[in-house]
């Protein structure tokens, strides 16, 4: 029996349809997994912003960005590193008495400045001296009062009896300035990445 050419055709036209309905399916289904791919990695970057941004000012979101090892801080040998962050800042975490919180070091500041809340969550007596502490900042002149510090640790790095100045006018944010970047036996910046060395390394414990 000899084939019909016709249904040869109509055979051949089938297998073709369906395999070009089965490539399209793949690259439908290929898009549709790259894109949601696309999705979950855009919010899993959102999400870590977010709680590094909120970890600077909230000790439990700062525990969380800590454990997760999101706000790029190491201690390597002698060094304590701490990578820039995404708005161009270096943000540390340190302990103010025993009260965990993410100070940003700021070279341009003479002295260590805390926030009312820090000042009062760890415990500081803060004074009024008799003559006032001004202090020039980018919002005009403030007023400040004092207090010190038992023991401040970034790290292997710690500070006793370090003098601050207390504000509300700083708001939620805690400074580290030159007073305690001065202690040390050396802090330059590599990159982007500031590298901190003390004089006495101190492991927490020790």
């Amino acid at each position: 029996m000899i084939p019909h050419p016709a249904a040869d055709m109509h055979l051949y036209l089938l297998i073709a349809v369906i395999a070009i309905g089965v490539a399209l399916l793949l690259r439908v289904r290929l898009f549709r997994s790259l894109f949601n791919l696309l999705i979950t990695a855009a919010l899993v970057a959102v999400l870590i912003v977010v709680v590094i941004q909120r970890g600077k000012f909230d000790p439990y979101f700062s525990r969380l960005v800590s454990a997760l090892h999101l706000g790029g801080q190491e201690v390597v040998g002698k060094e304590v590193r701490i990578r820039m962050a995404p708005d161009g800042h270096f943000w540390a975490r340190v302990s103010v008495n025993g009260v965990e919180r993410r100070m940003l070091i700021d070279s341009g500041a003479t002295i260590t400045a805390l926030s009312t809340a820090t000042a009062s969550a760890a415990g500081l007596p803060v004074d009024s001296p008799v003559l006032p502490v001004v202090l020039n900042t980018a919002n005009g002149s403030i007023t400040a009062r004092t207090s010190t510090v038992p023991e401040l640790r970034l790290g292997d790095i710690v500070a006793r009896d370090l003098p601050v100045v207390v504000s509300p006018a700083f708001g939620d944010t805690d400074v580290l300035g030159m007073n305690f970047l001065s202690m040390l036996k050396s802090w330059h910046v590599d990159g982007r990445t500031l590298v901190l060395e003390p004089h006495h390394p101190q492991q927490r414990g020790a």
